[in-house]
């Protein structure tokens, strides 16, 4: 099942993908209008939910339809960096034996077709494209045989990074915060449509349709099961928390033989097989101008 959220009348609302057309939720008796419910609702009201929704005949096309962040204030955005060999290497770092998490907050991120912004204090906003995993059942100190039982859905998550503010400190918390300089959408997509810890799945990025990072999910360092395994041993991960896998080589800030980074007028794309592409255009961030 693909799940999104929509702008309907003004609003928000809940939708199931169909192919190339949605059914909003709010058309469906029985059925909570939140995407973060559904997922915590389980398999079971997937499907039924699924039927119903391929049974409407409330469905409308997908063209013309705004898609919005797919979780409107996730609970918690965790960030997992250097989970890829290559991406680790190219950044002259070592290969790690424990993952290296950091958190963003929610001011941090838009959605889909809304546009990363760059700040006025620095001309280093970078991109990574990555798999966002969602959480759809409560988990503290499960096992990675447990974990993926965990997982509510997968997603695109694009971890826009303000690389000299990133390295200002040994804490990347400033470099990956700036408002609104990540993105993560268009849909949820549930486990049953993807190989079990969505992987191998090919991961992209694309700046201005020219490809920029070509990788696959396969090659992590920390797959989704260690993942949720590892956080959940220090923290319970609750239905709605998104979790970023990292991303692959290819960032701009290494690029040779000049750096890539992002300006208004751009556009990236992150794809990543079978789940999607998440496109943002990039602009100025307006707070700047004095």
């Amino acid at each position: 099942m693909r799940l999104m959220r929509i702008e309907d009348g003004g609003g928000a609302a809940t939708a199931v993908r169909l192919g190339d057309g949605v059914v909003p939720v709010s058309t469906l008796p029985g059925f909570p209008d939140d995407p973060v419910a559904i997922l915590d609702g389980g398999a079971a009201m997937r499907a039924r939910l699924l039927a119903a929704a391929e049974a409407s005949p409330a469905k409308r096309p997908l063209v013309g339809v705004k898609p919005l962040m797919p979780i409107a204030r996730p609970g918690k955005v965790i960030c997992i960096g250097l989970n890829y060999a290559l991406h680790a290497k190219e950044g002259n770092n070592p290969i790690p034996d424990y993952p290296a998490v950091f958190l963003r907050v929610q001011s941090s991120l838009v959605g889909p077709e809304a546009p990363m912004l760059r700040p006025g204090c620095s001309t280093k906003l970078d991109y990574e494209a990555e798999l966002a995993v969602v959480i759809g059942r409560r988990a503290r100190c499960v096992t990675e045989a447990q974990a993926l039982d965990h997982v509510g859905a997968y997603s695109l998550f694009n971890d826009g990074s303000v690389r000299d503010y990133q390295r200002k400190s040994t804490q990347w918390t400033m470099g990956k915060n700036f408002d609104a300089t990540g993105a993560f959408g268009p849909e949820l997509v549930t486990p049953d449509e993807l190989p079990p810890g969505a992987a191998p799945l090919r991961i992209t990025a694309r700046v201005d349709g020219q490809t920029v990072q070509d990788s696959t999910t396969g090659d992590m360092i920390f797959p989704v099961a260690r993942c949720i395994a590892i956080l959940s041993e220090v923290m319970t991960l609750e239905p709605g928390d998104v979790i970023a896998t990292g991303t692959p080589s290819g960032v701009g800030y290494a690029r040779k033989p000049e750096p890539l980074f992002l300006k208004p007028g751009m556009t990236v794309e992150v794809e990543v097989e079978g789940v999607g592409v998440l496109r943002n255009a990039v602009a100025d961030d307006p707070a700047f101008r004095r």
